[in-house]
């Protein structure tokens, strides 16, 4: 939890991909600061383990079910969090994810590769779960903005997407997941640029490497150690380390905070341990 405060009474703040570590994490950052906050997840109960934390710590929390894929679903949850706190004021879009159909099982492509049935190349990605990368990262965003954004338009309000590293230079073996990122990226400036006149701003919070649920069998053994992959990030991180979610509250608030960040529109702010700097020599 942070130490330093940012004032957010009155402020609904709406994340989604809440039961997640890192969103989980800024529910709990959002709700320390006076936010009352509707924690969006298709896993109902990982939502609803994260707002009971909430409220035992003395905060505003909610718990609902949600499918970010699905308008129906996301305006039962606008009713829902209208009923219990009113219209929402701050929507954070983390919802999103990756499918090991759209990855290759190389880095780079030899000719030989091609004709080996274990090795999955870029000829081969299965262009379904390239398009499920899609709909969970970039359409996602989009039906949930379109949802939630809509109470925002007479009343002013502040919008947060969570990118990715991945958008500002593509990761190996993850061409589907690095597309998308840099999509949410691009219509983070667009939509920045579309509701400027409505007093809503846009911005993006880009995380470099952090353990989570979805990565962690990829970049840890089962005693903890790294994982080749992930003896490569650290090698390629100037800070020696994966980020914690608490690396990324400074930011957070900051965007959250008229007072500090008012002015600051269309951005995608990189919070990676200076991953993006390094050029490797």
């Amino acid at each position: 939890m942070q130490t330093y405060h940012v004032d957010l009474s009155g402020v609904v703040a709406v994340i989604t991909g809440a039961g997640g570590v890192l969103c989980s994490g800024f529910a709990a950052d959002l709700a320390a600061c006076g936010a009352a906050v509707a924690l969006l997840d298709i896993n109902l109960e990982a939502a609803e383990r994260a707002a009971s934390a909430i409220r035992e710590a003395g905060g505003k929390a909610l718990a609902v079910k949600a499918d970010c894929l699905s308008a129906e679903s996301l305006r039962a949850a606008r009713e829902a969090v209208a009923a219990a706190f009113g219209p929402c004021s701050l929507l954070v879009n983390g919802a999103g994810g990756n499918n090991a159909a759209a990855n290759t099982s190389h880095e780079t492509l030899e000719p030989s590769l091609l004709d080996d049935p274990a090795e999955t190349s870029f000829f081969d990605l299965d262009s379904a779960a390239f398009g499920k990368v899609f709909d969970l990262n970039v359409r996602a965003a989009v039906l949930t903005t379109q949802v939630f954004a809509r109470d925002m338009v007479s009343t002013g309000g502040n919008i947060i997407n969570i990118s990715s590293m991945n958008a500002f230079r593509p990761l190996t073996k993850i061409p589907a997941y690095s597309a998308a990122k840099a999509a949410v990226s691009n219509f983070t400036q667009w939509l920045a640029v579309y509701l400027a006149p409505c007093h809503i701003r846009v911005n993006a919070i880009a995380p470099g490497f952090f353990i989570t649920g979805q990565n962690h069998d990829l970049l840890l053994n089962p005693d903890g150690s790294y994982k080749p992959r992930a003896e490569k990030i650290i090698a390629h991180t100037p800070q020696k380390r994966f980020g914690q979610p608490s690396d990324l509250t400074g930011t957070l608030l900051w965007l959250c905070s008229e007072e500090m960040s008012g002015f600051v529109n269309g951005t995608v702010i990189p919070v990676d341990g200076g991953f993006a700097a390094y050029s490797g020599v």
